[in-house]
Protein backbone atom coordinates (compact mmCIF):
# COMPACT_ATOMS: atom_id res chain seq x y z
CA UNK A 1 0.00 0.00 0.00
CA UNK A 2 1.27 3.46 -0.89
CA UNK A 3 2.32 5.71 2.02
CA UNK A 4 1.86 9.42 1.10
CA UNK A 5 4.77 11.81 1.51
CA UNK A 6 4.03 14.78 3.76
CA UNK A 7 6.09 18.00 3.77
CA UNK A 8 5.60 20.50 6.64
CA UNK A 9 6.66 24.17 6.18
CA UNK A 10 6.95 26.32 9.30
CA UNK A 11 7.11 30.13 9.16
CA UNK A 12 8.73 31.54 12.35
CA UNK A 13 6.92 34.90 11.97
CA UNK A 14 3.51 33.29 11.94
CA UNK A 15 1.83 30.71 14.07
CA UNK A 16 0.53 28.75 11.12
CA UNK A 17 2.12 25.66 9.55
CA UNK A 18 1.68 24.72 5.87
CA UNK A 19 1.23 21.04 5.10
CA UNK A 20 1.67 19.62 1.56
CA UNK A 21 0.83 16.04 0.61
CA UNK A 22 2.52 14.77 -2.58
CA UNK A 23 0.48 12.54 -4.90
CA UNK A 24 1.58 8.93 -5.42
CA UNK A 25 4.06 8.33 -8.30
CA UNK A 26 2.56 6.99 -11.47
CA UNK A 27 3.36 3.52 -12.75
CA UNK A 28 4.79 4.88 -15.99
CA UNK A 29 7.36 7.10 -14.23
CA UNK A 30 8.58 4.24 -12.00
CA UNK A 31 8.85 2.00 -15.03
CA UNK A 32 10.89 4.65 -16.83
CA UNK A 33 13.25 4.96 -13.87
CA UNK A 34 13.74 1.17 -13.79
CA UNK A 35 14.46 0.99 -17.52
CA UNK A 36 16.92 3.90 -17.29
CA UNK A 37 18.71 2.31 -14.32
CA UNK A 38 18.96 -1.01 -16.16
CA UNK A 39 20.41 0.68 -19.25
CA UNK A 40 23.01 2.54 -17.16
CA UNK A 41 23.93 -0.66 -15.31
CA UNK A 42 24.34 -2.57 -18.55
CA UNK A 43 26.48 0.23 -20.01
CA UNK A 44 28.73 0.22 -16.93
CA UNK A 45 29.07 -3.56 -17.08
CA UNK A 46 29.90 -3.43 -20.78
CA UNK A 47 32.48 -0.71 -20.12
CA UNK A 48 34.08 -2.76 -17.32
CA UNK A 49 34.18 -5.88 -19.53
CA UNK A 50 35.91 -3.97 -22.34
CA UNK A 51 38.42 -2.51 -19.87
CA UNK A 52 39.16 -5.97 -18.46
CA UNK A 53 39.59 -7.38 -21.97
CA UNK A 54 42.03 -4.68 -23.08
CA UNK A 55 43.94 -3.84 -19.90
CA UNK A 56 43.16 -6.67 -17.47
CA UNK A 57 45.64 -9.05 -15.83
CA UNK A 58 43.83 -12.29 -16.56
CA UNK A 59 41.23 -14.07 -14.45
CA UNK A 60 40.26 -12.77 -11.04
CA UNK A 61 41.55 -14.40 -7.87
CA UNK A 62 38.84 -16.54 -6.25
CA UNK A 63 38.80 -15.48 -2.60
CA UNK A 64 35.79 -17.46 -1.36
CA UNK A 65 37.79 -20.59 -0.66
CA UNK A 66 40.50 -18.78 1.36
CA UNK A 67 40.06 -19.36 5.09
CA UNK A 68 42.61 -16.81 6.31
CA UNK A 69 40.63 -13.62 6.86
CA UNK A 70 43.61 -11.26 6.54
CA UNK A 71 44.85 -12.88 3.33
CA UNK A 72 41.33 -12.85 1.91
CA UNK A 73 40.99 -9.15 2.65
CA UNK A 74 44.38 -8.30 1.15
CA UNK A 75 43.57 -10.16 -2.04
CA UNK A 76 40.22 -8.40 -2.36
CA UNK A 77 41.93 -5.02 -1.94
CA UNK A 78 44.48 -6.01 -4.60
CA UNK A 79 41.72 -7.07 -7.01
CA UNK A 80 39.92 -3.78 -6.39
CA UNK A 81 43.12 -1.90 -7.27
CA UNK A 82 43.52 -3.90 -10.49
CA UNK A 83 39.91 -3.21 -11.47
CA UNK A 84 40.28 0.51 -10.75
CA UNK A 85 43.49 0.63 -12.81
CA UNK A 86 41.82 -1.05 -15.81
CA UNK A 87 38.85 1.33 -15.65
CA UNK A 88 41.13 4.37 -15.48
CA UNK A 89 43.17 3.09 -18.44
CA UNK A 90 39.95 2.62 -20.40
CA UNK A 91 38.66 6.08 -19.43
CA UNK A 92 41.95 7.68 -20.50
CA UNK A 93 41.25 6.64 -24.10
CA UNK A 94 39.14 9.77 -24.42
CA UNK A 95 42.41 11.75 -24.37
CA UNK A 96 43.69 9.98 -27.50
CA UNK A 97 43.21 12.55 -30.21
CA UNK A 98 43.96 10.52 -33.31
CA UNK A 99 42.73 7.26 -34.74
CA UNK A 100 44.36 4.96 -37.28
CA UNK A 101 42.84 4.52 -40.71
CA UNK A 102 42.85 1.65 -43.19
CA UNK A 103 42.19 1.04 -46.83
CA UNK A 104 38.65 -0.27 -47.12
CA UNK A 105 37.14 -1.60 -50.36
CA UNK A 106 33.78 -0.20 -51.41
CA UNK A 107 32.50 -3.42 -52.94
CA UNK A 108 33.05 -7.17 -52.55
CA UNK A 109 34.98 -7.38 -55.84
CA UNK A 110 37.55 -4.72 -54.96
CA UNK A 111 40.97 -5.72 -53.57
CA UNK A 112 43.13 -3.36 -51.53
CA UNK A 113 46.38 -5.03 -52.64
CA UNK A 114 45.76 -3.74 -56.17
CA UNK A 115 46.00 -0.10 -55.01
CA UNK A 116 49.27 1.42 -56.26
CA UNK A 117 51.37 4.00 -54.45
CA UNK A 118 50.44 6.65 -57.04
CA UNK A 119 46.76 6.22 -56.16
CA UNK A 120 47.50 6.50 -52.44
CA UNK A 121 49.52 9.70 -52.93
CA UNK A 122 46.72 11.21 -55.01
CA UNK A 123 44.17 10.48 -52.26
CA UNK A 124 46.04 11.79 -49.20
CA UNK A 125 46.99 15.35 -48.24
CA UNK A 126 50.07 17.09 -49.63
CA UNK A 127 52.25 16.69 -46.55
CA UNK A 128 51.56 12.96 -46.31
CA UNK A 129 52.16 12.51 -50.04
CA UNK A 130 55.63 14.04 -49.61
CA UNK A 131 56.56 11.19 -47.24
CA UNK A 132 56.44 8.71 -50.11
CA UNK A 133 59.69 9.10 -52.03
CA UNK A 134 62.52 7.12 -53.58
CA UNK A 135 66.32 7.51 -53.43
CA UNK A 136 68.29 6.18 -56.40
CA UNK A 137 71.70 4.96 -55.22
CA UNK A 138 72.84 2.65 -58.01
CA UNK A 139 76.01 0.65 -57.57
CA UNK A 140 76.28 1.03 -53.78
CA UNK A 141 73.58 -1.35 -52.53
CA UNK A 142 71.90 -3.40 -51.33
CA UNK A 143 70.94 -1.10 -48.46
CA UNK A 144 70.17 -1.78 -44.81
CA UNK A 145 67.56 0.51 -43.20
CA UNK A 146 67.16 1.74 -39.61
CA UNK A 147 64.95 4.41 -38.01
CA UNK A 148 65.44 6.11 -34.65
CA UNK A 149 63.01 5.25 -31.85
CA UNK A 150 61.02 8.45 -32.41
CA UNK A 151 61.03 7.99 -36.20
CA UNK A 152 62.67 11.31 -37.12
CA UNK A 153 66.05 10.15 -38.42
CA UNK A 154 66.86 7.57 -41.09
CA UNK A 155 70.07 5.51 -41.36
CA UNK A 156 71.08 3.92 -44.67
CA UNK A 157 74.01 1.50 -44.91
CA UNK A 158 75.07 0.12 -48.30
CA UNK A 159 76.87 -3.19 -48.60
CA UNK A 160 79.78 -1.53 -50.44
CA UNK A 161 80.57 0.97 -47.69
CA UNK A 162 78.18 3.90 -48.25
CA UNK A 163 76.61 5.10 -44.95
CA UNK A 164 74.30 8.13 -44.64
CA UNK A 165 71.94 9.66 -42.07
CA UNK A 166 69.14 12.12 -42.80
CA UNK A 167 66.06 13.83 -41.42
CA UNK A 168 63.77 12.16 -43.93
CA UNK A 169 60.76 14.42 -43.30
CA UNK A 170 62.64 17.63 -44.20
CA UNK A 171 65.05 15.96 -46.60
CA UNK A 172 68.12 17.25 -44.70
CA UNK A 173 71.30 15.20 -44.88
CA UNK A 174 72.92 14.55 -41.50
CA UNK A 175 76.23 12.94 -42.47
CA UNK A 176 77.55 10.80 -45.30
CA UNK A 177 80.46 8.35 -45.17
CA UNK A 178 82.25 6.23 -47.74
CA UNK A 179 84.04 3.56 -45.72
CA UNK A 180 85.54 1.67 -48.69
CA UNK A 181 84.88 -1.71 -47.08
CA UNK A 182 82.03 -4.15 -46.61
CA UNK A 183 79.18 -3.08 -44.33
CA UNK A 184 76.96 -5.91 -43.14
CA UNK A 185 74.62 -4.15 -40.67
CA UNK A 186 73.92 -0.77 -39.06
CA UNK A 187 71.63 0.46 -36.28
CA UNK A 188 70.88 3.56 -34.25
CA UNK A 189 71.69 3.56 -30.55
CA UNK A 190 69.58 5.24 -27.82
CA UNK A 191 68.95 8.42 -29.85
CA UNK A 192 69.94 10.16 -33.09
CA UNK A 193 73.38 11.18 -31.78
CA UNK A 194 75.11 7.81 -32.17
CA UNK A 195 74.89 4.84 -34.53
CA UNK A 196 76.82 1.57 -34.87
CA UNK A 197 78.08 0.07 -38.13
CA UNK A 198 79.22 -3.53 -38.55
CA UNK A 199 82.14 -3.28 -40.96
CA UNK A 200 84.38 -5.95 -42.42
CA UNK A 201 86.44 -6.74 -39.32
CA UNK A 202 84.75 -5.12 -36.31
CA UNK A 203 81.97 -2.77 -35.16
CA UNK A 204 82.50 1.00 -35.15
CA UNK A 205 80.39 3.63 -33.37
CA UNK A 206 79.96 7.07 -34.98
CA UNK A 207 78.35 10.28 -33.79
CA UNK A 208 75.75 12.36 -35.66
CA UNK A 209 78.50 14.21 -37.58
CA UNK A 210 80.06 10.97 -38.86
CA UNK A 211 83.09 11.11 -36.55
CA UNK A 212 84.37 7.72 -35.37
CA UNK A 213 84.31 7.69 -31.57
CA UNK A 214 84.76 4.02 -30.67
CA UNK A 215 85.94 0.71 -32.09
CA UNK A 216 84.50 -2.49 -30.62
CA UNK A 217 87.46 -4.71 -31.44
CA UNK A 218 86.01 -7.81 -29.75
CA UNK A 219 83.00 -7.86 -32.08
CA UNK A 220 84.58 -9.62 -35.06
CA UNK A 221 82.91 -10.14 -38.46
CA UNK A 222 79.47 -9.16 -37.18
CA UNK A 223 76.52 -9.98 -39.45
CA UNK A 224 73.53 -8.90 -37.29
CA UNK A 225 73.04 -6.30 -34.57
CA UNK A 226 70.25 -5.29 -32.18
CA UNK A 227 70.20 -2.46 -29.63
CA UNK A 228 68.23 -2.88 -26.37
CA UNK A 229 67.21 0.71 -25.46
CA UNK A 230 66.12 0.15 -21.84
CA UNK A 231 69.30 -1.75 -20.95
CA UNK A 232 71.78 0.21 -23.15
CA UNK A 233 73.05 -3.08 -24.55
CA UNK A 234 74.32 -3.67 -28.07
CA UNK A 235 73.86 -7.33 -28.98
CA UNK A 236 75.84 -8.67 -31.94
CA UNK A 237 76.44 -12.04 -33.58
CA UNK A 238 78.93 -12.87 -36.30
CA UNK A 239 80.21 -15.56 -38.61
CA UNK A 240 81.92 -17.34 -35.71
CA UNK A 241 78.54 -17.84 -33.99
CA UNK A 242 79.38 -15.92 -30.79
CA UNK A 243 76.61 -13.82 -29.24
CA UNK A 244 78.03 -10.77 -27.45
CA UNK A 245 76.47 -8.06 -25.30
CA UNK A 246 78.21 -4.71 -24.77
CA UNK A 247 77.02 -1.91 -22.49
CA UNK A 248 77.19 1.23 -24.65
CA UNK A 249 77.02 3.54 -21.61
CA UNK A 250 80.22 2.14 -20.06
CA UNK A 251 81.85 0.30 -22.97
CA UNK A 252 82.16 -2.93 -20.94
CA UNK A 253 81.48 -6.40 -22.31
CA UNK A 254 78.54 -7.82 -20.36
CA UNK A 255 78.33 -11.36 -21.79
CA UNK A 256 79.92 -13.48 -24.50
CA UNK A 257 79.10 -17.09 -25.30
CA UNK A 258 78.99 -19.37 -28.35
CA UNK A 259 75.71 -20.45 -29.90
CA UNK A 260 77.36 -23.75 -31.05
CA UNK A 261 75.07 -23.79 -34.08
CA UNK A 262 77.25 -22.22 -36.75
CA UNK A 263 76.83 -18.80 -38.27
CA UNK A 264 73.33 -17.39 -37.54
CA UNK A 265 71.26 -16.22 -40.49
CA UNK A 266 68.94 -13.73 -38.77
CA UNK A 267 68.44 -11.83 -35.53
CA UNK A 268 65.61 -9.94 -33.81
CA UNK A 269 64.67 -8.72 -30.34
CA UNK A 270 61.45 -9.09 -28.40
CA UNK A 271 60.45 -5.53 -27.40
CA UNK A 272 58.44 -6.85 -24.46
CA UNK A 273 61.20 -8.67 -22.54
CA UNK A 274 64.46 -7.85 -24.44
CA UNK A 275 65.04 -11.52 -25.35
CA UNK A 276 67.16 -12.03 -28.48
CA UNK A 277 65.79 -14.36 -31.19
CA UNK A 278 68.40 -15.99 -33.44
CA UNK A 279 67.64 -17.86 -36.67
CA UNK A 280 70.03 -20.64 -37.73
CA UNK A 281 70.98 -22.67 -40.78
CA UNK A 282 69.12 -25.79 -39.60
CA UNK A 283 65.75 -24.00 -39.38
CA UNK A 284 65.80 -23.48 -35.62
CA UNK A 285 65.01 -20.24 -33.79
CA UNK A 286 66.74 -19.94 -30.40
CA UNK A 287 65.94 -17.48 -27.62
CA UNK A 288 68.82 -15.96 -25.62
CA UNK A 289 69.40 -13.73 -22.63
CA UNK A 290 72.75 -12.47 -21.24
CA UNK A 291 72.14 -14.51 -18.07
CA UNK A 292 72.32 -17.95 -19.69
CA UNK A 293 75.09 -19.61 -21.69
CA UNK A 294 72.57 -21.93 -23.32
CA UNK A 295 69.44 -21.00 -25.26
CA UNK A 296 66.32 -20.54 -23.16
CA UNK A 297 64.08 -22.05 -25.87
CA UNK A 298 64.66 -23.86 -29.17
CA UNK A 299 61.93 -23.80 -31.82
CA UNK A 300 62.08 -25.69 -35.12
CA UNK A 301 60.42 -23.05 -37.27
CA UNK A 302 61.48 -24.01 -40.83
CA UNK A 303 62.97 -26.81 -42.88
CA UNK A 304 65.89 -24.69 -43.99
CA UNK A 305 67.78 -21.53 -43.02
CA UNK A 306 65.71 -18.86 -41.26
CA UNK A 307 66.11 -15.73 -43.38
CA UNK A 308 64.41 -13.15 -41.13
CA UNK A 309 62.52 -12.84 -37.81
CA UNK A 310 60.27 -10.19 -36.28
CA UNK A 311 58.32 -9.99 -32.99
CA UNK A 312 55.30 -7.75 -32.41
CA UNK A 313 55.38 -4.88 -29.93
CA UNK A 314 53.56 -6.74 -27.13
CA UNK A 315 55.83 -9.79 -27.40
CA UNK A 316 52.97 -12.21 -28.13
CA UNK A 317 53.60 -13.32 -31.71
CA UNK A 318 56.64 -14.00 -33.89
CA UNK A 319 56.72 -14.04 -37.70
CA UNK A 320 59.60 -15.75 -39.51
CA UNK A 321 60.46 -16.45 -43.15
CA UNK A 322 62.79 -19.18 -44.34
CA UNK A 323 64.50 -20.70 -47.32
CA UNK A 324 61.69 -23.27 -47.57
CA UNK A 325 59.36 -20.65 -49.19
CA UNK A 326 57.24 -20.34 -46.04
CA UNK A 327 56.18 -17.56 -43.70
CA UNK A 328 55.34 -18.91 -40.24
CA UNK A 329 53.38 -17.18 -37.48
CA UNK A 330 54.19 -18.40 -33.93
CA UNK A 331 52.61 -17.76 -30.56
CA UNK A 332 55.59 -16.85 -28.36
CA UNK A 333 53.63 -17.38 -25.13
CA UNK A 334 53.32 -21.15 -25.62
CA UNK A 335 55.71 -21.59 -28.61
CA UNK A 336 53.10 -23.13 -30.88
CA UNK A 337 52.56 -22.42 -34.60
CA UNK A 338 49.52 -20.32 -35.50
CA UNK A 339 49.51 -20.44 -39.31
CA UNK A 340 51.82 -20.93 -42.27
CA UNK A 341 51.79 -19.05 -45.56
CA UNK A 342 53.57 -19.92 -48.80
CA UNK A 343 55.77 -17.46 -50.69
CA UNK A 344 56.79 -17.69 -54.31
CA UNK A 345 60.43 -16.98 -53.45
CA UNK A 346 62.43 -17.26 -50.21
CA UNK A 347 61.68 -14.32 -47.91
CA UNK A 348 64.48 -11.79 -47.48
CA UNK A 349 63.08 -9.63 -44.66
CA UNK A 350 60.03 -9.40 -42.40
CA UNK A 351 58.94 -6.68 -39.96
CA UNK A 352 55.84 -5.97 -37.83
CA UNK A 353 54.40 -2.47 -37.32
CA UNK A 354 53.02 -0.92 -34.14
CA UNK A 355 49.45 -1.72 -35.24
CA UNK A 356 50.18 -5.35 -36.16
CA UNK A 357 50.73 -5.11 -39.94
CA UNK A 358 53.41 -7.54 -41.18
CA UNK A 359 55.53 -6.61 -44.20
CA UNK A 360 57.40 -9.40 -46.03
CA UNK A 361 60.00 -8.84 -48.73
CA UNK A 362 60.64 -11.70 -51.16
CA UNK A 363 62.51 -11.35 -54.44
CA UNK A 364 61.51 -7.99 -55.92
CA UNK A 365 58.11 -7.93 -54.18
CA UNK A 366 56.82 -6.56 -50.86
CA UNK A 367 53.61 -8.01 -49.40
CA UNK A 368 51.89 -6.33 -46.46
CA UNK A 369 49.54 -8.52 -44.40
CA UNK A 370 46.79 -7.46 -42.02
CA UNK A 371 45.20 -9.73 -39.40
CA UNK A 372 47.87 -12.45 -39.24
CA UNK A 373 47.32 -12.54 -35.49
CA UNK A 374 44.83 -11.14 -33.00
CA UNK A 375 45.39 -11.35 -29.25
CA UNK A 376 41.64 -11.25 -28.51
CA UNK A 377 40.81 -14.35 -30.59
CA UNK A 378 41.39 -17.89 -29.31
CA UNK A 379 41.64 -19.51 -32.76
CA UNK A 380 43.44 -17.44 -35.38
CA UNK A 381 41.92 -17.38 -38.87
CA UNK A 382 44.08 -17.75 -41.95
CA UNK A 383 44.19 -14.61 -44.09
CA UNK A 384 43.47 -15.32 -47.74
CA UNK A 385 45.08 -12.29 -49.42
CA UNK A 386 47.55 -9.52 -48.47
CA UNK A 387 46.50 -6.03 -47.47
CA UNK A 388 48.84 -4.15 -49.85
CA UNK A 389 51.59 -4.99 -52.32
CA UNK A 390 54.49 -3.20 -54.01
CA UNK A 391 57.40 -4.06 -56.29
CA UNK A 392 58.02 -5.93 -59.47
CA UNK A 393 60.34 -3.28 -60.96
CA UNK A 394 63.49 -5.39 -60.69
CA UNK A 395 64.57 -4.00 -57.32
CA UNK A 396 65.80 -6.90 -55.17
CA UNK A 397 64.60 -6.44 -51.58
CA UNK A 398 67.24 -6.47 -48.84
CA UNK A 399 65.75 -4.82 -45.72
CA UNK A 400 62.33 -3.65 -44.46
CA UNK A 401 61.66 -1.34 -41.50
CA UNK A 402 58.51 0.41 -40.24
CA UNK A 403 58.86 4.05 -39.23
CA UNK A 404 57.56 4.54 -35.65
CA UNK A 405 54.40 6.69 -35.32
CA UNK A 406 54.07 6.98 -39.10
CA UNK A 407 52.23 5.07 -41.82
CA UNK A 408 55.55 4.62 -43.60
CA UNK A 409 57.45 1.48 -44.61
CA UNK A 410 61.14 1.88 -45.45
CA UNK A 411 62.40 -0.53 -48.13
CA UNK A 412 66.10 -1.01 -48.76
CA UNK A 413 66.98 -2.66 -52.07
CA UNK A 414 69.97 -2.99 -54.37
CA UNK A 415 69.09 0.22 -56.24
CA UNK A 416 68.65 2.45 -53.20
CA UNK A 417 65.80 3.23 -50.80
CA UNK A 418 62.01 3.57 -51.17
CA UNK A 419 59.52 5.05 -48.70
CA UNK A 420 56.03 3.55 -49.02
CA UNK A 421 52.78 4.96 -47.61
CA UNK A 422 50.76 2.24 -45.86
CA UNK A 423 47.54 3.56 -44.23
CA UNK A 424 46.90 2.20 -40.75
CA UNK A 425 50.42 0.96 -40.02
CA UNK A 426 51.69 3.44 -37.43
CA UNK A 427 50.59 4.21 -33.88
CA UNK A 428 48.61 7.48 -34.10
CA UNK A 429 49.03 8.45 -30.40
CA UNK A 430 52.36 8.70 -28.62
CA UNK A 431 53.50 9.25 -25.04
CA UNK A 432 55.71 12.34 -25.12
CA UNK A 433 57.30 11.39 -21.79
CA UNK A 434 58.44 8.07 -23.28
CA UNK A 435 59.23 8.83 -26.95
CA UNK A 436 58.57 12.25 -28.46
CA UNK A 437 58.74 12.58 -32.29
CA UNK A 438 58.74 16.39 -31.94
CA UNK A 439 61.30 16.75 -29.14
CA UNK A 440 63.61 19.76 -28.94
CA UNK A 441 67.32 19.66 -28.22
CA UNK A 442 66.72 20.40 -24.55
CA UNK A 443 64.12 17.64 -24.29
CA UNK A 444 66.46 15.18 -25.99
CA UNK A 445 69.25 15.96 -23.54
CA UNK A 446 66.91 15.65 -20.56
CA UNK A 447 65.51 12.37 -21.91
CA UNK A 448 69.01 10.94 -22.31
CA UNK A 449 69.84 11.71 -18.68
CA UNK A 450 66.57 10.19 -17.48
CA UNK A 451 67.06 7.02 -19.51
CA UNK A 452 70.56 6.56 -18.07
CA UNK A 453 69.23 7.01 -14.54
CA UNK A 454 66.47 4.44 -15.21
CA UNK A 455 68.71 1.97 -17.03
CA UNK A 456 67.82 -1.66 -16.33
CA UNK A 457 70.43 -4.22 -15.35
CA UNK A 458 71.18 -7.17 -17.67
CA UNK A 459 70.15 -9.57 -14.88
CA UNK A 460 66.56 -8.38 -15.27
CA UNK A 461 66.23 -9.83 -18.79
CA UNK A 462 64.02 -12.91 -18.60
CA UNK A 463 61.30 -14.72 -20.56
CA UNK A 464 58.84 -13.55 -17.90
CA UNK A 465 59.66 -9.93 -17.00
CA UNK A 466 57.00 -9.92 -14.27
CA UNK A 467 59.23 -12.07 -12.02
CA UNK A 468 60.70 -8.85 -10.59
CA UNK A 469 59.11 -8.20 -7.21
CA UNK A 470 57.77 -11.73 -6.81
CA UNK A 471 58.43 -13.90 -3.77
CA UNK A 472 61.49 -16.16 -3.75
CA UNK A 473 60.20 -19.53 -2.55
CA UNK A 474 63.59 -21.25 -2.41
CA UNK A 475 64.09 -23.01 0.90
CA UNK A 476 66.97 -22.30 3.28
CA UNK A 477 68.40 -25.81 2.80
CA UNK A 478 68.39 -25.38 -0.98
CA UNK A 479 70.28 -22.09 -0.71
CA UNK A 480 72.90 -23.71 1.51
CA UNK A 481 73.36 -26.51 -1.03
CA UNK A 482 73.84 -23.97 -3.81
CA UNK A 483 76.47 -22.14 -1.74
CA UNK A 484 78.38 -25.39 -1.01
CA UNK A 485 80.37 -25.82 -4.22
CA UNK A 486 82.08 -29.04 -3.00
CA UNK A 487 78.86 -31.01 -2.56
CA UNK A 488 78.09 -33.62 -5.18
CA UNK A 489 74.77 -33.42 -7.02
CA UNK A 490 72.20 -35.90 -5.76
CA UNK A 491 71.18 -38.71 -8.05
CA UNK A 492 67.43 -39.36 -7.65
CA UNK A 493 67.73 -42.81 -9.23
CA UNK A 494 70.51 -43.91 -6.87
CA UNK A 495 68.18 -43.17 -3.94
CA UNK A 496 65.76 -45.80 -5.23
CA UNK A 497 68.44 -48.47 -5.34
CA UNK A 498 67.90 -50.00 -1.90
CA UNK A 499 64.43 -48.75 -1.01
CA UNK A 500 62.04 -51.66 -0.66
CA UNK A 501 61.62 -54.84 -2.61
CA UNK A 502 58.86 -56.77 -4.28
CA UNK A 503 56.13 -55.73 -6.66
CA UNK A 504 55.40 -52.41 -4.95
CA UNK A 505 58.99 -51.27 -4.40
CA UNK A 506 60.00 -47.64 -4.95
CA UNK A 507 61.83 -48.61 -8.13
CA UNK A 508 58.83 -50.39 -9.66
CA UNK A 509 56.46 -47.58 -8.66
CA UNK A 510 58.69 -45.04 -10.42
CA UNK A 511 58.81 -47.23 -13.52
CA UNK A 512 55.04 -47.49 -13.58
CA UNK A 513 54.35 -43.78 -13.06
CA UNK A 514 57.22 -42.03 -14.85
CA UNK A 515 58.67 -44.74 -17.02
CA UNK A 516 56.87 -43.83 -20.21
CA UNK A 517 56.60 -46.79 -22.55
CA UNK A 518 57.37 -44.75 -25.67
CA UNK A 519 60.13 -42.59 -24.18
CA UNK A 520 63.62 -44.05 -23.92
CA UNK A 521 66.22 -41.81 -22.32
CA UNK A 522 69.18 -42.20 -19.98
CA UNK A 523 67.01 -42.35 -16.86
CA UNK A 524 64.77 -45.02 -18.39
CA UNK A 525 67.76 -47.17 -19.36
CA UNK A 526 69.27 -46.89 -15.86
CA UNK A 527 65.98 -47.79 -14.21
CA UNK A 528 65.58 -50.87 -16.41
CA UNK A 529 69.14 -51.99 -15.64
CA UNK A 530 68.54 -51.57 -11.91
CA UNK A 531 65.28 -53.55 -12.12
CA UNK A 532 67.01 -56.42 -13.95
CA UNK A 533 69.89 -56.45 -11.46
CA UNK A 534 67.42 -56.45 -8.56
CA UNK A 535 65.41 -59.37 -10.01
CA UNK A 536 68.67 -61.31 -10.65
CA UNK A 537 69.72 -60.85 -7.01
CA UNK A 538 66.33 -62.02 -5.79
CA UNK A 539 66.49 -65.19 -7.93
CA UNK A 540 70.00 -66.02 -6.67
CA UNK A 541 68.92 -65.42 -3.07
CA UNK A 542 65.94 -67.76 -3.53
CA UNK A 543 68.15 -70.52 -4.92
CA UNK A 544 70.51 -70.17 -1.95
CA UNK A 545 67.57 -70.47 0.44
CA UNK A 546 66.32 -73.64 -1.34
CA UNK A 547 69.75 -75.21 -0.88
CA UNK A 548 69.80 -74.26 2.82
CA UNK A 549 66.27 -75.54 3.51
CA UNK A 550 66.78 -78.83 1.70
CA UNK A 551 64.39 -80.68 -0.63
CA UNK A 552 61.67 -81.06 1.99
CA UNK A 553 61.46 -77.38 2.97
CA UNK A 554 62.48 -75.83 -0.36
CA UNK A 555 58.88 -74.84 -1.15
CA UNK A 556 58.96 -72.36 1.78
CA UNK A 557 61.75 -70.31 0.15
CA UNK A 558 60.38 -66.91 -0.97
CA UNK A 559 61.61 -64.61 -3.70
CA UNK A 560 62.80 -61.29 -2.31
CA UNK A 561 62.79 -62.47 1.31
Amino acid sequence: MYQPTVFVYHDPTSKKMDVEILPPPSKTSSRRMTVTDDAETLALKRHAAQAQKLYGRGDKIKTRGIKDRKLRGDLRVLEAKYKDATLKAKDSEILLEHTSGLLEPEGPLERTYKVAQEEVKASVDVETAKKGFELRLDGLGPYNVSYTRNGRELLLAGRKGHVATMDWRDGKLGCELQLNETVRAATWLHNNQFFAVAQKKSVFIYDHAGVEIHNLGKHIEVTNMEFLPYHFLLATVGNAGFLKYTDTSTGAMVAEFPTKMGSPTSMAQNPHNAIIHLGHQNGQVTLWSPNSTTPLVKVLAHRGPVRSISVDREGRYMVSVGQDLKMAVWDVRNFKPVNEYFLRQPGASVTISDRGLAAVGWGTQVSIWQGLFDKDVAVQKKVQSPYMAWGGDGQRIESLKWCPFEDILGVGHHQGFSSLIVPGAGEPNFDALEINPYETTKQRQEGEVQSLLHKLRPEMISLDPSFIGSLDTTSHAQRLKEKDLDSKPEDPIAKLKNRGKGRNSALRRRLRKKGGKNIIDEKRVRLEEMRKAQSTREIEKKKKQEQEYGPALARFARKGA
